[in-house]
Parts: C-alpha cells; structure tokens; sequence
C-alpha cells in the first residue's frame, strides 16, 4: 500500500521525487477542459433522439388499448391472477380452520430455497408445462427470465434439490400429500389441496426468507395457496413482502419451535384470527389436540391495512378506484 501522502509515486528526468500532488490537475484545469470537451450540444443530440428508438424497437407492433393486451399463447408474459374475483368491497377477516402443512422446513431457509431464479429441470412441473406448449428444453431458459409468467413461477416454487423438507428422507423439491401420504412435487400437492379447498401453512425454524430479497419468494407461495406460515423468526424484508401477499407470518413464542411443541407437521391446523386485529397481537392456534399461542406479525398498522385488503396490490388498486368514483 502506497501512502500518497508522504510517498512518491515516481521520479522525474532529473531524480527528483514525484508526489501524487504534483501531477493531479487543479480545478481551474478541470474546468477548462470540461468547458472545451464536455459541450452541452453532445447531450442536446443524445436526448434529442431519445424517444426514437431503433429499427427493432419501432417494428414492434402494440395495440393501442387503456389495458395490455396479454398473448394468451406467449410462455414468458401471462396476466397474472392476484385481482381474479376481487371486490371494492373489503372481504371479511376469516380464521383458517383445517389447514394441513404443504412443508415441514428447518432453519435458514432462504429466498433462493423458496424462489430458484437458475434453469428449469426437465423433470419438473415447469418443464413439463413448457413442453405441453411447444417449448423444447432447449429453449426453457431460466426461472429468473420466465418471471413475468405466473404459471412458470409458481411451479417453480420451492423447486430446488437442497430443500430440506423434514416430511421426505432426502432432499429435493417434494412433499407428502396429507392425508393420502402421496410422494409428489410441492405444486401437484398444491394442487391436490386446492381441488378440496384445504388452506395451507408452512412450518419452518429460525431465520425464513433470508438472502437476497425477491418479490416471487412471496408471491410463488400465495399461489400455491399458503395461507400463513409458521416461524421462529424472519428476515425482515422477506416478513414484509408475505404481508404483501396477504400470507400471514407467525411466529412462535420465545423458546418454542415446532419440536419443542411436539409438532410433527401431519396435524390438522386451526387458526384464529380476531375482527379486531392489532399490529403483533397473540392468538391460538390448535393442532389437532394440541394449543399454542403466537404472534401474528403484522407489525404495523399499515400491515393490518395490507392485510385486510387481501395485499398489498388489492389495497392499491382500491385506492386508484377510490380516485376515480364520483363523491
């Protein structure tokens, strides 16, 4: 390491020794050179040509419409459902009963774990959705490129072959199907639970969603039809953005965990959610003979707010449409 302070960088023709104070410009230097090279009509052209595009991004064709016009047949871009059989009317808070557990996770399971953003596998249900449209592997590209397609993403979920899931001897991207005890990928599972209407939880230990912040880590979930999720403790972000999604994050009391409650994951779940619901407010939840309390973290009343609108993208587009009703 150099000390420029008191080291030289160098010596001249004649040996004297040359500091790094002696060759940097002044700033009278700088600014005659910015004055002479840097000329405001270099960035007058630049702007000037800004909306004009390129030949490839002018023969685009787009279809003047006020909503976009989805292609139904397009693999990468698919309208989402998270407004599908939405009101402007606020739903009524409703308690979870009969839940069955979709994972049963340790610790530090992270967004990556939840929402893999690497290549499709060929063996996995977003594969085998590609295909049945056409797309040969070649072509299957990645998670993270696909993002814009919520049918891809949600099979996607939880698809990565280091997920410990404590209802499997090894680990991959299954689960058991309760109760038939079926071995399946955790979105055919989804998939089971959702034809019979049975809400979903997670079970999992310290330290959820942490890593890299992803917006699918939440959303994947809410898809599949998770409901709430079970935890010793949260990355913070991670926390909000599943409040975001109107998956409720709960947390177990101090000292306990899954195991210390004799929670194996094959219960059935019951939680309760009061009309008067309060930013981090206790509540019960029962696993077929046994009790617990939680904490809901719902940590602040904007939360509750997201919340009771289903999400935070419900919760806007009823503040757009407020805006545009006659008072």
């Amino acid at each position: 390491m150099i000390d420029f302070e008191t080291e030289p960088i160098g010596l001249d023709k004649l040996g004297n020794k040359v500091f790094l104070k002696d060759i940097w410009p002044s700033r009278e230097e700088i600014l005659e050179v910015q004055q002479r090279c840097v000329i405001p009509a270099m960035f007058k052209e630049v702007y000037s040509k800004i909306k004009t595009g390129n030949d490839r991004w002018n023969e685009l064709k787009a279809v003047e419409s006020l909503l976009y016009n989805f292609d139904s047949n397009s693999t990468y871009i698919k309208r989402p459902p998270y407004f599908d059989g939405m009101k402007i009317d606020l739903p009524t808070i409703q308690s979870i009963k009969n839940a069955r557990v979709l994972l049963n996770l340790g610790d530090s399971v992270t967004t990556d774990h939840i929402s893999p953003a690497g290549s499709i596998a060929r063996n996995s249900p977003a594969a085998k959705y590609l295909i049945e449209r056409g797309i040969q592997p070649a072509q299957f590209n990645s998670y993270g490129s696909r993002r814009g397609n919520d049918a891809i993403m949600v099979r996607g979920t939880f698809a990565n072959i280091r997920l410990v899931n404590k209802f499997m001897s090894k680990p991959g991207p299954q689960t058991i199907h309760l109760p038939s005890n079926q071995e399946l990928s955790i979105f055919d599972a989804a998939e089971l639970y959702r034809q019979d209407n049975i809400p979903l939880i997670i079970l999992t230990g310290k330290d959820y969603g942490s890593g890299s912040s992803r917006d699918w880590a939440a959303k994947g979930p809410c898809l599949l039809g998770v409901r709430a999720i079970i935890a010793e403790s949260y990355e913070r972000i991670h926390r909000s953005n599943l409040v975001g999604m109107g998956i409720i994050p709960l947390q177990y009391l101090d000292g306990q965990n899954a195991e210390t409650l004799g929670l194996t994951g094959r219960e059935i779940f019951s939680i309760n959610l009061p009309d008067n619901l309060q930013p981090r407010q206790e509540t019960i939840v029962e696993a077929d003979e046994k009790k617990f309390n939680v904490i809901i973290r719902f940590d602040t009343e904007v939360e509750l707010e997201y919340f009771k609108n289903g999400g935070i993208l419900q919760y806007m587009l009823r503040q757009l449409l407020k805006k545009t009703q006659p008072h």
